[in-house]
């Protein structure tokens, strides 16, 4: 039902949370046969509600308005935006099969899932086990929802991008072996229970059976172009570039890693190499002795304030040995220097932070829609493990720079993969084969899941793949902005304050929240 739109101009910060909360609850789609309505005539009518929206939030005059809730209000106009390209452009419940995985085993590291998700997601790592008889219940009526959502799924998806029809066969394979395993740890639960996993079971089986007979007959390309990927970093992800511009990034920084990793191994050539982890039991220890390096080294060089939570959400992450045969790009590190993947692991310092001290404002204190945060979430935990380096972590094990340095040329590489996807210079394929050629060392391996899982999922959502880099560069960058600014009352410790209480929104939003120039915004505002 749609809601009455109309506003006086004016406008508070309270009248603002008003139309926060009316725009989320309609963002959420209505019902049909008890699951997300994701029809191509349901859409339509939604979309053409657009405009009534963005004219309510225009009619809010901000003239007086402190900074933060002219943040506040853009955070909302990016989210209207978001909205509309996921409705002109993406329309991942027509184009990408992966859309309708419903099944989530793991808790994302960052606010919310990366990519494209449907709204009756089953967040199974919420779940303690063996089930109380509420969450038994509570589990059963969500499983319920797979087999309509798939129905509902086959007359929605009538695109035609062979790429993410081929991401979403794997996806959903992915979800049946989840569903499984599900099976195995509910070996006591009721009857109720029983029958909707294998519901879900046959729903999900089916589906891709259906996707495999359709496969052969999608042919056309799964990128947005440069044009469609300009306008969503322009006006959804805030982000002030432009598809070349980070073609250009990244292309620099893949040349800076690997020439900065030949130097190490320079410097380093008369050291041992580094020590690899052997055993569950080494791995463990290893882990556990690293992250109290690793928090004893920021706080005793004060390089950001120290929380409570950050000690134990990085030991909850220490995750497990893996044989050699088996050890992705991030094992590889991790096996090899722990540390070199913790300080990536700020992801988790951004959950605990939003959920321990959440933000006064309603629009920031959970997650932004459409990954709205990608810049300012991976550009962060990406811009740390370099941060770290430069601050002297690895000064008593200088082999371990050298992980670093294959850490960021992968991300570089994989980022540049996607941008080429996106544009359709790349098949998914090509962008793979790339991502594989310029990660030194072989460390990115064809054979393991992580290849294939990566870029589809930055295929799924332009941007996300170069938002390491890009994010990187724009923190940096508002770093030395903000040193400049402060002069000598500036500390690294200061920073990291300032931007982790400003919330995990776009950096050139933090930007102007810090050093109150809006500049950026404004170009942004500016053309299609």
């Amino acid at each position: 039902m749609a809601l009455v739109l109309g506003a006086a101009a004016g406008g508070t910060s309270a009248e603002l949370a008003q139309l926060f909360a009316d725009w989320r609850r309609f963002e959420q789609p209505p019902l049909r046969e008890g699951v997300p309505d994701y029809t191509a005539t349901t859409f339509a009518r939604r979309h053409g509600e657009l405009t009534s929206w963005r004219k309510r939030l225009d009619a809010l005059d901000s003239a007086g308005w402190p900074v933060e809730q002219q943040v506040d209000r853009e955070l909302l106009r990016a989210e209207m935006n978001g909205f509309d390209f996921y409705v002109r452009v993406l329309r991942p419940w027509e184009r990408d099969p992966a859309f309708y995985l419903s099944i989530w085993a793991e808790q994302s590291d960052t606010p919310a899932h990366e990519g494209p998700t449907n709204h009756a997601a089953i967040e199974l790592w919420t779940y303690e086990f063996p089930l109380s008889p509420a969450s038994e219940a509570k589990l059963a009526a969500e499983l319920a929802t797979v087999a309509p959502l798939l129905s509902q799924a086959r007359g929605n998806l009538t695109g035609n991008a062979r790429d993410l029809w081929a991401v979403g066969v794997r996806t959903l394979k992915g979800q049946a072996l989840a569903l499984d395993a599900l099976a195995a740890r509910i070996s006591t639960a009721g009857p109720s229970l029983h029958s909707a996993l294998a519901s879900a079971q046959r729903a999900t089986a089916g589906f891709i059976a259906w996707l495999e007979s359709e496969a052969p007959s999608k042919t056309g390309p799964s990128g947005i172009g440069k044009e469609n990927y300009n306008w969503s970093l322009r006006h959804v992800h805030l982000v002030p570039l432009t598809w070349d511009d980070e073609v250009a990034l990244l292309k620099r920084e893949l040349a800076r890693a690997h020439t900065a990793l030949r130097f190490e191994e320079s410097r380093n050539r008369g050291l041992p190499p580094l020590h690899v982890t052997a055993s569950p039991a080494e791995f463990r220890e290893r882990g556990e002795a690293a992250t109290t390096r690793y928090i004893s080294f920021l706080r005793a060089r004060e390089i950001l304030p120290v929380k409570d939570y950050m000690d134990p959400a990085i030991r909850a992450r220490i995750g497990e040995y893996s044989p050699e045969a088996t050890r992705n790009f991030f094992a590889m590190a991790t096996h090899r220097e722990p540390m070199t993947l913790y300080t990536h692991f700020y992801h988790w310092w951004d959950l605990a932070q939003m959920r321990e001290s959440p933000h006064p404002s309603a629009l920031r204190r959970g997650a932004l829609l459409y990954n709205i945060w990608d810049s300012r979430a991976e550009g962060m935990a990406t811009a740390m493990e370099e941060f770290m380096l430069h601050a002297g972590l690895y000064d008593d094990n200088p082999r371990a720079r050298e992980v670093v340095w294959i850490m960021l040329a992968q991300r570089a590489a994989r980022g540049l993969g996607s941008l080429y996807a996106h544009a359709n210079l790349f098949t998914m394929k090509e962008a793979a084969d790339f991502h594989v050629r310029w990660t030194p060392r072989g460390w990115m391996r064809e054979d393991l899941d992580l290849l294939g899982f990566e870029q589809g999922l930055y295929l799924r959502q332009p941007g996300y793949g170069s938002s390491y880099l890009t994010g990187k560069y724009l923190l940096e960058q508002l770093l030395q902005e903000r040193s400049r600014q402060l002069g000598d009352a500036f500390s690294t410790s200061r920073w990291f304050d300032e931007v982790n209480q400003a919330g995990v929104i776009p950096v050139s939003l933090i930007r102007w929240q810090l050093t109150g120039k809006d500049d950026e915004i404004r170009a942004l505002a500016q053309g299609d």
